[in-house]
């Protein structure tokens, strides 16, 4: 197939300027980006600033680094894909895949740094052990969640609402704090924490009287001997490649090796995520400058409940390169004018710790030990007149063209068994069934958690008429199904990788295929709040649980029948499909799946939304088979156009 060239464009950094005021100012997710900026020395982006009102960014040149390209741009002026999403946002060379949030956005910046310089070991190290920080999206990590919003979020409304704030600091501070008081545990620290014990030994032995005057003792300048985190904050320089930082190549005496793991002192946190400095480090330091900066006054009588924050504060700017970044965005750095080695551990209660806990509460409840079968649950609901039903399926034996349409769309392209595949075709002929029946001309289609694309590319080609945007987290994963787009030319499909949260576009449909666990009720709650349809094929029941948006049971009626242990039991066993299961284990799955899937049914139905929960066809596509088909008030039943469907077959 011939390829369409597409126009290659420079890589575009959007960034966020709040200008409701007559001075314009730069959030804090702004900052935090620029500062990365600066850091990596990383010219690769035109960056703009985009104002929602006509404004100048001459006010903010002493905060932009003087080696950025740096425009203004109004908010009706952003790329269409980028309108879409929560800025910041990155637009590749060919303006069809953006990349939104902040955790995502600094990544690729990292990226886009090492492939201009392999060399910045520094930069590599940002991305902390196996790669991963900052990874895992914010709807499933709590840290990730706590660094890249919770903490920025606190600050912002500290800064613009600062009354009684200085009685009573945030919690996202709080809860920082404490992670900081914690132990370290890092991968392969054995050699560490003896090289720690045998320093602290030596220390006592030169403290002590007859070893006063030890010639080979000496104290580092402006340190108390009870300072015990210089080791690990010279593991942490070493771990920079800063030259004159000494490694830890001297090995321990046979005494430190015979003491038990268990019996080694712990490590303290250096940086945020442990002993090492990494893209944590630069999301948190613009932020809690700016909040030290705003305490001003308030500074004695709050920072004494800070102290591992403070002490953290002063060891980022130790850093090679820190300092450097942090003037070029305008960012005077000092240690707070309070002694960080004497400060006191703060009280139980200047910080209760329930207030911690009520934060947590709201985001997720513990998972509870199950006890016994789904029968108990199942008869308790039968006996409330709630039994699973499923929906006929409109159109059983619909299919796509498969022997006709361009390889690059057949699930076979990839690394797919031919078993595997027939039913991957299976079941995209379902959901692309769906998805023709509800769609219109001119509509506007997301495929969310979108893999590699095996959903939204059928879309794309199969519906011209319509606009189809995949959303996913995995950057390797869209990366993939962008090349086979290309590959196909489609001009009707565009990119986004972001976390859920983050797309805020408008559309008429959304689409997802084994949506795993809450993801799926995300991408309901999303279509539902857009006024969107929905076709979700849900997957991995037993992952559901509380989140910080949903508790379970979704629907009145089941709230009023089962607990939420009760629930989780259906969840649990609604995973016992697998084909290699009994028949009647397999049936007792299905029921609750249906129960699970009937739950979220009332739920979407509370907001006038018709929904109907069927089994994909064949049933043996998938031993998650269940397909949840949703319509807006606006657009209630569910019949199918069976003529528009085979003109489509036969086109």
């Amino acid at each position: 197939m011939k390829h369409t060239e597409v126009k290659q464009q420079p890589l575009s950094l959007y960034l966020e300027v709040c200008s409701e005021t007559e001075e314009p100012r730069l959030p804090l997710h702004t900052s935090i980006t620029l500062f990365l900026l600066s850091y990596c020395e990383c010219s690769s982006f035109k960056v703009f600033l985009v104002f929602t009102k006509p404004a100048s960014s001459q006010s903010l040149k002493s905060q932009l680094a003087e080696c950025l390209d740096v425009s203004d741009m109004q908010l009706e002026d952003l790329p269409q894909l980028v309108k879409g999403c929560r800025l910041p946002a990155a637009l590749d060379e060919t303006g069809r895949l953006c990349r939104a949030g902040l955790a995502v956005v600094l990544r690729h910046i990292i990226h886009k740094t090492l492939a201009a310089d392999p060399s910045r070991n520094d930069v590599l190290a940002l991305l902390g052990f196996k790669k991963t920080c900052l990874k895992a999206c914010a709807e499933v990590s709590k840290w990730t969640r706590l660094c890249e919003i919770g903490i920025p979020s606190a600050v912002e409304e500290h800064l613009t609402k600062p009354t009684n704030q200085y009685q009573q600091l945030p919690l996202s501070i709080l809860a920082l704090e404490r992670r900081l008081a914690e132990p370290v545990k890092v991968h392969n620290d054995d050699k560490i924490r003896r090289r720690k014990l045998q320093e602290q030994r030596q220390n006592e032995k030169n403290e002590s009287p007859e070893g006063q005057g030890n010639p080979d003792f000496e104290p580092e300048p402006g340190q108390s001997p009870q300072v015990r985190d210089r080791l690990e904050l010279r593991a942490a320089l070493a771990k920079l490649s800063v030259d004159s930082v000494p490694t830890l190549t001297t090995r321990e005496n046979s005494e430190i090796r015979k003491v038990k793991t268990t019996d080694l002192p712990p490590l303290e946190h250096v940086f945020a995520e442990g002993l090492y400095f990494t893209l944590t480090d630069v999301v948190l330091l613009p932020c809690i400058y700016q909040y030290l900066c705003s305490l001003q006054a308030h500074a004695a009588s709050t920072l004494h409940l800070l102290p591992y924050l403070l002490r953290w504060y002063s060891r980022v700017q130790e850093v090679p390169g820190v300092l450097r970044a942090a003037n070029a965005c305008g960012m005077a750095l000092s240690i707070p004018q309070v002694s960080t080695a004497s400060l006191p551990g703060p009280s139980i209660e200047d910080n209760p710790a329930s207030l911690l806990e009520q934060e947590e509460g709201q985001e997720t409840t513990t998972q509870l030990p199950f006890v016994g079968g789904p029968r108990p649950t199942m008869a308790k609901l039968k006996e409330n007149g709630i039994e699973a039903v499923f929906a006929p399926h409109p159109c059983p034996i619909w299919t796509l063209p498969w022997d006709s349409l361009p390889e690059a769309i057949n699930p076979t392209e990839g690394k797919m068994s031919n078993i595997r595949a027939v039913r991957k075709r299976q079941q995209l002929n379902n959901l692309v069934a769906m998805v023709t029946e509800l769609a219109r001309p001119g509509y506007t289609i997301v495929d969310f958690c979108s893999g590699t694309g095996h959903v939204g590319i059928v879309l794309a080609h199969t519906l011209p008429d319509c606009q189809v945007i995949l959303i996913e987290n995995k950057e390797e994963s869209l990366v993939r199904a962008q090349s086979r787009s290309a590959e196909l030319g489609l001009k009707n499909i565009g990119f986004i990788q972001a976390n859920l949260d983050y797309f805020t576009g408008p559309f008429h449909i959304g689409v997802a295929l084994h949506a795993c666990g809450v993801a799926t009720d995300m991408v309901m709650e999303h279509c539902i709040q857009a006024g969107a349809a929905f076709v979700i094929s849900p997957c991995c029941y037993g992952f559901i649980q509380n989140a910080i948006k949903f508790t379970f049971p979704r629907s009145k009626r089941f709230q009023e029948t089962l607990t939420y242990k009760e629930h989780m039991v259906l969840c649990r066993f609604a995973d016992q499909t697998a084909v290699q299961l009994p028949p009647e284990r397999r049936l007792i799955g299905k029921q609750c799946m249906g129960l699970v899937d009937l739950d979220r049914l009332w739920a979407a139905e509370t907001h006038g939304y018709s929904v109907r929960v069927m089994t994909m066809e064949p049933e043996s596509c998938s031993p998650k088979n269940n397909m949840l088909v949703g319509r807006p008030p606006h657009k209630s039943g569910l019949e199918v156009g069976a003529s528009q469907l085979e003109a489509m077959v036969h086109n």
